[in-house]
């Protein structure tokens, strides 16, 4: 009976410590928006660097890319259990095709470390690839689990 309780409580601790980090379905909801949108100014601003929409700085391109490689780890977390209800665009894949979702993640993630290394370089020929690798990362979770 004494195991079933300490199990108990790790479990309940294991919960607990997983959805810790929000308040409620809804905050949780508006740090992954906050972070995709932080995200999407990177790419934007990158994008158009090398769209030659505005000049190329690759200071400024290396600061966004940087940027963009810790913003890609964050947005994760919250998607949390519970919060597919709400204000939320993220499809009931995201929580039925888990496996998939977090891999897609770990890619997008993986591209822009990618891309900020590829940065440090200056060099638009080096940038480009990685920059498309990590725009096309950013699609493709876009069409299986974004509405």
């Amino acid at each position: 009976m004494r195991k079933l309780a300490i199990i108990a409580l790790a479990l309940a601790g294991l919960n607990a410590n997983a959805s810790s980090l929000f308040e409620s379905n809804e905050d949780a909801i508006e740090y992954r928006k906050a972070a995709f949108q932080l995200i999407r100014y990177q790419i934007g601003d990158m994008g158009d660097m090398l769209k030659g929409k505005v000049p190329f700085d690759a200071k400024r391109f290396e600061q966004r890319a940087n940027n963009a490689a810790q913003l890609s780890t964050i947005p994760w977390e919250a998607f949390i259990a519970g919060s597919d209800k709400g204000d939320t665009d993220a499809l009931p894949a995201v929580w039925s095709d888990r496996e998939t979702f977090d891999k897609k993640a770990q890619m997008f993630a993986q591209y822009a470390q990618e891309l900020a290394v590829a940065a440090r370089s200056g060099d638009k020929a080096v940038i480009g690839p990685a920059f498309q690798n990590w725009a096309k990362g950013c699609k493709d979770c876009h069409k299986s689990f974004k509405d």
